[in-house]
């Protein structure tokens, strides 16, 4: 029999009310030739199994995935070449915004880049509450991903407790900041202003908060049978895909790539965080199911809080002092070029600065985790169906502004 293919073009929604019935889709000719369609869907931009303005072009094969082209590019706002017109105090706003679940971790990495190239030494002050604030950010992360993800897969409740949680924590980071996303506390040399006061002993109590009440979250979540049967053994990725593609982060290390920047490349007040007998240790799993993917969230959120916990001991024992560097007015970096990487929540935040001497940056490259993470799409999703389509995109934990930057 000789198999004949053509392709349709349709989008969710109306679009699929202009489908033949499945009894026009088959020549007539004798029985001999027997002809099938691929289907191609568009998911996004604009739908809620993207969780984002992306666009996600498959072909499919009845329910099953032939292939997956992710198309980006909706929100894209050219941060790269704003960076170049604006000074090094100015670019810390726009820096923050790509990755708006990780703001904090974000302006890290251009203050740590110009203070490399000026040779600035951070009060230790600055440098623990730094630490401090970035692992709060990265739980404020987490628990995003933590409760809209079992929302793609049907489940409504986590949501709300997860929320709880993410409140019970931006307070204080809104108390230190000014901001709820945005916080805009980083500056070259230190931080834009000293910790209120009683603010540690908040933030304590908030710690201590989440950390009594996760387990009804994880409870709801892990012990579900639904969830389980929906994540266990999907879009399992491999240590040689991995690598082949720049993932890194969550997903990486749930495919047992044991790599965390805090440890193996310390910045901050990390060196000693992960030093033997500390709390500072790297969450790995071996399956690189989306399972795992989700387990590891739930392990890091742990982890973090421990760390938050160490660093208000740590600043709590420090005398009171400066925690910013007196700069001129008017900043100008040496000319020069470097590349700073840090290990935001969603994996490797790196920039790569080149400076001739002037107020403002001459290239700042930004080479954000979600990209890789959604590159690797097309290799994941192929053989799948559609409805694991849905499992698998929310598991790789990306945000669409950190891909169209």
């Amino acid at each position: 029999m000789v198999h004949v293919t053509s392709e349709r073009i349709v989008s969710l929604g109306a679009g699929a009310a202009g489908l033949p019935p499945v009894s026009d889709s088959y020549e007539r000719g004798g029985g001999e030739e027997l002809a099938t369609q691929d289907m191609v869907l568009n998911i996004g931009p604009q739908h809620p199994a993207t969780h984002g303005v992306l666009r996600l072009r498959l072909t499919l094969d009845g329910e099953r995935i032939v292939a997956c082209e992710p198309i980006v590019g909706y929100m894209h706002r050219g941060a790269e070449k704003l960076f170049e017109v604006r000074d090094y105090r100015q670019i810390i706003m726009l820096a923050n915004r790509h990755d708006w679940l990780s703001a904090f971790a974000n302006e890290l990495g251009v203050v740590l880049a110009v203070e490399r190239m000026l040779g600035l030494e951070v009060p230790a002050r600055a440098v623990w509450a730094r630490t401090l604030l970035a692992e709060l950010n990265r739980v404020l992360n987490h628990l995003m991903f933590l409760g809209s993800y079992p929302l793609e897969l049907g489940a409504i409740t986590p949501m709300f407790y997860a929320f709880r949680e993410r409140e019970t924590l931006q307070q204080v980071m809104e108390e230190v900041s000014g901001g709820r996303m945005h916080y805009m506390f980083n500056r070259v040399g230190g931080l834009k202003e000293d910790l209120p006061a009683g603010w540690l002993d908040r933030v304590s109590a908030a710690i201590a908060a989440c950390r009594r009440r996760l387990p009804e979250l994880e409870d709801l979540i892990f012990d579900n049978e639904t969830f389980q049967a929906r994540t266990r053994g999907v879009g399992v990725l491999s240590p040689e895909v991995i690598h082949a593609y720049g993932v890194s982060g969550p997903i990486a290390r749930a495919s047992g790539v044991d790599m965390d920047l805090r440890r193996d490349e310390p910045y901050l007040a990390y060196g000693e965080l992960f030093a033997p007998g500390q709390p500072g240790r790297v969450v790995t799993h071996t399956d690189g199911d989306c399972f795992a993917r989700f387990s590891v969230l739930r392990e890091q959120v742990h982890v973090s809080l421990d760390l938050a916990e160490a660093c208000v001991d740590r600043l709590r024992s420090l005398p009171p002092g400066p925690v910013n560097v007196r700069l001129p007015k008017i900043l100008k970096v040496p000319e020069g070029h470097t590349y700073c990487w840090t290990e935001s929540p969603l994996g490797i935040n790196g920039y790569f600065l080149v400076s001739r001497g002037e107020k403002t940056p001459w290239r700042l490259k930004l080479r954000s985790p979600s990209f890789n993470n959604i590159a690797v799409l097309p290799r994941l999703v192929a053989g799948c169906v559609v409805a694991d389509l849905v499992a698998i995109l929310g598991s790789m934990f990306f945000v669409v502004g950190d891909i169209d930057k």
